[in-house]
């Protein structure tokens, strides 16, 4: 046999027995809860063409995307991300519409990685998009969903780490930095070296206030209190202030939702996903290296596809959820345990009846005609691999 067959490609790998059932017990738990909040199911491909997620867009760079070319020639990509699926979806079919829309989904996603970077290059991901609602109800509304879908997977402990793209890019705007310095910037803070920061701002000359919001975009915030002293520096400059004041409302909010102690507001907060132009989002918890969840505000997208219309929405990574609650030993159900009926050809008739009785009462049974070459201990030993409920024996024995 060619052992090579027998392997996946680097980058993905199979999901059987307990694991996938898990695995889609958690798809549907979290499901629910999006649809408590009115928002409902479609379904995009898997591929889409290259424009969908090209440089204009702001999303995966070109070099990780997986391309492909149809019989007509046009180069097609597997989707590295939904969100543009998302506002492609609501532009072609909801142009008219003025009214905000409610989409949820699941679906894989496709990003070639390094191998350096030890990241599964397949990922299965459920999100929520709200288009046509530019108001920090609506961003209170998608933050609040994050935290029940989190709490009805079983984390007790995780925290969603809530920023605005305008608070950077204002004092970027401010500090009248190049395009070269404004990477390197975000670099510097997505790496949190902060002292990095203040040595790069030190050769700008910058006043006072400004070189002090520098100071604190790595500082957490909790409360409305703590937001008034980065908003006395960012008075002078609009666009910061304005993000500060938007997220000072959202924390208010968060209070009403009663959601607030799993929400630190970090004027920092960066995505390499150049699309996002206000609220941005990252959810983590213990036993996972990578957010768990991500999302924010693309106000500006839809234009891109033709339907001028807010949005925000957010992406729950099902694989790093699922591998954070089996290293916090957080227990879940693998769905429902299949009874194992072995019966031999005398009895055939009874364990067929029998089985149609179980199935429509909504059991899950398991028939196995008998082989000569199997002992019952054979069967048992299987039932025990297997994880069966139960085994039952139709063979006049």
């Amino acid at each position: 046999m060619k052992q090579h067959l027998l392997h996946t490609p680097e980058g993905v790998r199979d999901i059987y027995n307990e694991e996938c059932e898990k695995k889609r017990y958690l798809e549907e738990k979290l499901q629910h809860i999006v649809t408590t909040y009115g928002y409902h199911p479609i379904q995009t491909p898997s591929f889409e063409f290259f424009d969908i997620f090209g440089k204009e867009v702001g999303t995966v760079p070109s070099r990780e995307l997986y391309k492909f070319f149809d019989r007509e020639g046009n180069t097609l990509v597997l989707r590295p991300d939904i969100t543009p699926s998302i506002a492609r979806f609501a532009s072609n079919y909801y142009m008219e519409e003025t009214m905000p829309l409610r989409f949820s989904y699941k679906g894989n996603t496709f990003v070639n990685t390094s191998s350096l970077q030890g990241r599964l290059k397949e990922n299965t991901q459920l999100g929520a998009e709200l288009i046509g609602d530019d108001t920090p109800d609506a961003d209170a509304e998608c933050l609040s969903m994050v935290v029940e879908c989190l709490l009805h997977a079983g984390l007790k402990e995780f925290q969603l780490s809530v920023g605005h793209v305008g608070i950077l890019q204002g004092m970027m705007e401010a500090a009248g930095l190049d395009e070269e310095e404004e990477d390197r910037l975000r670099d510097l803070i997505m790496n949190h070296n902060f002292f990095g920061v203040e040595s790069f701002l030190a050769q700008k000359h910058l006043d006072t206030a400004l070189q002090e919001l520098f100071s604190v975009v790595g500082k957490i915030y909790q409360s409305a209190e703590e937001f008034q002293y980065a908003k006395e520096l960012a008075r002078g400059y609009e666009k910061v202030y304005a993000s500060i004041a938007r997220l000072e409302k959202l924390q208010s909010l968060c209070l009403l939702y009663g959601i607030d102690k799993y929400i630190s507001f970090e004027l920092g907060v960066i995505s390499s996903y150049q699309y996002y132009s206000g609220m941005i989002l990252k959810g983590y918890t213990f036993g996972s290296g990578e957010p768990v969840v991500k999302g924010g505000r693309y106000d500006r997208l839809m234009k891109h596809f033709g339907k001028d219309a807010p949005a925000i929405g957010f992406v729950i990574v099902i694989d790093q959820l699922l591998a954070a609650l089996s290293r916090q030993g957080v227990a879940m159900q693998a769905g429902q345990r299949s009874q194992l009926v072995i019966y031999d050809e005398a009895h055939r008739e009874d364990a067929i009846v029998y089985a149609r009785r179980q199935r429509a009462a909504g059991c899950s049974v398991e028939l196995i005609l008998k082989a000569a070459d199997k002992s019952r201990a054979d069967y048992e030993a299987y039932a025990s691999r297997s994880q069966a409920a139960r085994i039952q024996f139709m063979d006049g024995e």
